[in-house]
């Protein structure tokens, strides 16, 4: 996922909120290259005005660092990014997980505590957290998709693909779908391929419940994560709340993302 590592609003006609007509269900494989034989790689119109309601790219590009907290049910954690060179430490309850310019390692104060994949999650919650701007990642082909509904009211949509060799997981598609009026991102539908080298039809759903002004930058303050019934969502499962966000232009020293001598480094492949 990710290379974040989740489709252009159309380029020659704009329709507006009232004028659509909602869908069953959200078309999210029907996608259209904007061009006749290949997506787009170049930045579209919509996420240009995504990004510009967020905060706009130029702001984005001056941060040097991100930090920010949340509660799981397995305890605390805190993500710090390096986000020029998109070097990575998270610390969780008896572990932490780390990635400097080259390696990607894991620490455990016990032994097995950290059950996941380090590959697949080292940069999953900053890929989550830095929506829509890692949308505007180089290496990113972007193809349209029609308006859907989604929990009842209708978003347009920009679908987001990878070249090869892209990250741990190429294979992952994303959606963003935005306010039409306010070009506010809303929902992001994204899939998971875990370095798979076939594409997923396995859809899934985030809603940015709720948006906060950190320097400039509009960043999530809440998200929730939805069942799914035929690629929609229908009912909220889950939610997070981000704490003690700091955005700013002050630079990381690479000391803070080195692997400690008691840590294993993972292979990457």
């Amino acid at each position: 996922m990710r290379t974040i590592n989740l489709i252009a609003m159309a380029l020659l006609l704009f329709v507006s909120c009232k004028e659509q007509k909602k869908t069953d269900q959200p078309v999210i494989h029907d996608s259209i290259p904007i061009d006749s034989t290949t997506a787009r790689t170049e930045l579209p119109v919509g996420l240009m005005e995504v990004l510009k309601a967020h905060g706009g790219i130029d702001r984005w590009n001056e941060m040097r660092n991100l930090c920010f907290e949340f509660e799981k049910d397995s305890g605390k954690e805190i993500h710090t990014v390096s986000l020029p060179e998109r070097m990575v430490k998270i610390e969780g309850p008896d572990w932490s997980i780390g990635k400097d310019k080259e390696q990607l390692w894991l620490l455990q104060q016990k032994a097995n505590a950290y059950k996941g994949d380090p590959r697949f999650y080292y940069d999953l919650m900053f890929y989550f957290y830095a929506m829509p701007f890692v949308l505007a990642d180089d290496g990113i082909k972007y193809s349209e998709v029609k308006a859907a509904e989604l929990d009842g009211k209708v978003y347009e949509g920009i679908k987001i693909g990878y070249e090869a060799g892209i990250g741990f997981s190429p294979q992952d598609e994303y959606i963003l779908y935005y306010e039409p009026e306010n070009f506010e991102m809303v929902w992001l539908a994204y899939t998971v391929t875990r370095g798979e080298d076939e594409k997923s039809d396995d859809w899934h759903y985030i809603k940015y419940d709720k948006w906060q002004e950190v320097n400039g930058i509009k960043v999530p303050e809440k998200i929730s994560w939805y069942s799914v019934e035929n690629n929609a969502p229908v009912k909220k499962k889950n939610s997070i709340v981000f704490k003690k966000v700091n955005l700013t232009a002050t630079h990381l020293e690479a000391s803070v993302f080195a692997m400690p001598e008691t840590a294993t480094a993972v292979d990457q492949k």
